[in-house]
């Protein structure tokens, strides 16, 4: 019973949380431009944004 309610919670804490390819795109929006909102922005485009750096670099 434990370890199934241990489970549901970390599922849901999963869903609702930050995705990789987000805080990647954040990271290297920063990184380049030192602007907060470039990350933000860059950050809620995720995986495009990280595809994009790739290939204008």
């Amino acid at each position: 019973m434990a370890g199934e309610r241990v489970r549901i919670i970390q599922r849901d804490v999963v869903k609702s949380g930050i995705g990789f390819g987000s805080a990647l795109a954040i990271v290297i929006s920063y990184t380049a431009h030192k602007s907060v909102l470039w990350a933000i922005i860059h950050g809620f485009f995720s995986w495009f944004y990280v595809i994009y750096f790739l290939l204008t670099r």
